[in-house]
């Protein structure tokens, strides 16, 4: 593996930057530094003029390069990246915490959509999701299907040229500022349960379709519960093979899986917090100064930052190769999810009983109370995008050949 860029990657990674650093608007350079800000996909509708603005300046400036999908093949109007190129641009792009633009229905459902679905779905879907014009949500987990999604009891019934559906999926996350919903649905009760289940595309405002938030922890709204009573939704929008959806399914789940955001946001945190800790406030309001056991684990989690980056690279080298990384991504997304965790409780510990104030506008709450709301809000990243429990047995099986217990 090498480490360096080359030539041509080099001028590559210069030409992100140079966009990022004229093009970008103000708007997210005045949020980047506080999670759960500005996000393009709430922008791209707000009735502010100014975040509205900024949510299609980015997106122009994005697509004039074909960046806003640039792992889409040309053809379909992505960039048509290499692997590594699309691991440079990700790395510049999280570094210097750029909003990506077209959410869901450019990272998960295009991709699906360009090998699963038929030549009408493309020209219907493909265009307006690299537009703006349609964003979508992910309509997978339901109260009794986490974890062992295959489970899942949504009932699509076929009526004509239309199936009709009745249940319920949770922490869908962004529905609330969605246009259109992908989601699993059973279609046979009596397969197996990994058979008999359908991938369909709807309109998010079909009657009978209802979207309701769900606060966190954090008092913030990202996902929602999603209720469906009779909703129409036409075959036409059924992709691939009826009772064949796990599969399709399955694929979606096969994309964007090197990990680099969350390395550079790993990162990110251990600086900001070391710098944060040498200023005067910080000597403060911090425990460093008395403890050496703090210091080391900082130290630590500063190593761990590096070993996931270099999971990452690991990842994207197998990718450039035309391999499919398999427990590798396992590995890195188990290792991320559980550092994030142990980042935030360090932050926590540092600040010692200044972490009880954790409102970002209290003006004794260290770094405006990032490090708590990070402990509160990092809690399902063990469970979210398949639990930490699955991505060991998978690491166990596939990756040790270890039998299944």
């Amino acid at each position: 593996m090498d480490w360096n860029d080359n030539a041509e990657q080099a001028a590559f990674r210069a030409q992100v930057r140079d966009v990022i650093e004229t093009r970008l608007p103000e708007r997210y350079r005045r949020t980047h530094e506080e999670e759960g800000g500005a996000g393009w996909q709430s922008d791209r509708k707000s009735s502010d003029p100014v975040a509205n603005q900024a949510a299609q300046d980015w997106a122009q400036a994005l697509a004039e390069r074909g960046w806003i999908a640039p792992h889409w093949p040309k053809e379909y109007g992505g960039a048509g990246l290499s692997p590594m190129e699309q691991f440079i641009f990700k790395q510049e792009m999280a570094q210097a915490q750029a909003p990506g633009v077209g959410g869901m229905g450019v990272s998960l459902l295009g991709p699906t959509l360009i090998v699963h679905g038929n030549d009408d779905q493309k020209a219907e879907h493909l265009p307006r999701i690299l537009s703006g014009e349609v964003a979508w949500a992910e309509g997978y987990s339901e109260p009794g299907a986490g974890s062992d999604l295959a489970s899942l009891q949504t009932r699509a019934v076929k009526d004509g040229d239309e199936y009709v559906i009745n249940g319920q999926k949770i922490w869908t996350s962004g529905a609330h500022t969605a246009d259109w919903l992908f989601a699993l649905v059973r279609t046979d009760p009596d397969a197996p349960k990994h058979r008999g289940i359908s991938f369909l595309m709807m309109d998010i405002h079909t009657p009978g379709l209802n979207v309701r938030p769900l606060i966190n922890m954090a008092w913030q709204h990202g996902f929602n519960e999603t209720f469906f009573e009779d909703v129409r939704v036409p075959v036409k929008n059924l992709v691939g093979e009826e009772n064949r959806g796990w599969y399709v399914g399955a694929s979606l789940l096969d994309f964007e899986r090197s990990n680099i955001a969350g390395a550079i946001e790993n990162r990110r945190l251990i600086s900001n917090l070391v710098g944060y800790a040498k200023s005067e406030e910080g000597q403060q309001r911090s425990r460093l100064q008395q403890s050496d056991p703090l210091r080391h684990e900082i130290a630590e989690a500063h190593v761990q930052t590096e070993v996931l980056f270099n999971f990452s690279f690991r990842i994207i080298s197998m990718q450039n190769r035309g391999l499919i990384p398999n427990y590798e991504a396992s590995t890195s997304k188990l290792f991320n999810s559980e550092l994030v965790q142990r980042i935030a409780r360090l932050g926590t510990k540092v600040f010692g009983l200044y972490a009880n104030l954790w409102e970002r506008r209290e003006p004794l709450a260290p770094m405006g109370g990032q490090f708590t709301r990070l402990y509160v809000t990092s809690i399902p990243r063990t469970i979210a995008a398949g639990s930490s429990e699955i991505q060991r047995n998978i690491i166990a099986t596939r990756g040790l050949g270890l039998p299944r217990g």
